[in-house]
């Protein structure tokens, strides 16, 4: 999926979607883009619609997950349409894709790496090497790289980086062997720190 300037984006979002953004340097823009906009201007800052709200929600959550709008909103329709709670699930099915379980038991230190890994083949669920980075886990599934993948220099360094990364409450890691195991389903019950809000995700595609 090809992004485009990523602290263009972000800075217009207002929020940093891209791992590269949620630095000091973004940090400053934002803050200079702040300080220009409380200054006014000639207009002064404009007041968003309920929909330009919802777009920005909806564009903050694509982006997060790396996601084209087609796969996304495939996502958002099949969570509506399931019988569970639709902002649960929703999370739930954009969590559960195998490159951002690799993101987040800390094997890639970006999302956009744990996909090059999972689309290089270094991957394997159960020990089965996959290659598709929208692929589903479930809880039991265990996420280990590939033997023949470990010395290569992506995984330089992987134990230390796995030791270091704290992973959600339901993905349980093994650094020594770099691997992880998916003891229960991603859940919003709990406060989780999310920079999007999934309610005016779903409102803005029920319009």
């Amino acid at each position: 999926m090809k992004i485009g300037p990523k602290y263009k984006i972000a800075r217009r979002l207002n929020a940093p979607v891209f791992e590269k953004t949620q630095s000091p340097k973004y940090a400053l823009s934002l803050a200079r883009k702040s300080k220009k906009t409380s200054t006014g201007g000639r207009r002064g800052p404009r007041q968003k619609s309920a929909f330009g709200e919802q777009l920005v929600e909806k564009q903050k959550a694509r982006f997060t997950y790396l996601l084209t709008e087609k796969q996304f909103s495939n996502y958002v329709r099949k969570a509506i349409s399931s019988k569970e709670s639709t902002v649960p699930t929703l999370f739930a099915l954009l969590e559960t894709r195998l490159d951002n379980v690799v993101y987040k038991m800390g094997l890639a230190t970006t999302r956009s790496g744990a996909r090059q890994m999972v689309s290089h083949g270094h991957v394997t669920v159960n020990g089965r090497r996959l290659n598709i980075p929208s692929y589903h886990v479930v809880e039991g599934n265990v996420i280990s790289v590939r033997e023949g993948s470990t010395k290569k220099p992506l995984f330089v360094g992987a134990e230390e980086r796995m030791k270091n990364f704290t992973a959600p409450t339901w993905i349980q890691t093994n650094p020594d062997k770099i691997m992880a195991t998916i003891t229960g389903t991603p859940t919003m019950a709990a406060k989780v720190d999310t920079i999007f809000d999934l309610n005016a995700v779903i409102e803005f595609y029920s319009r």
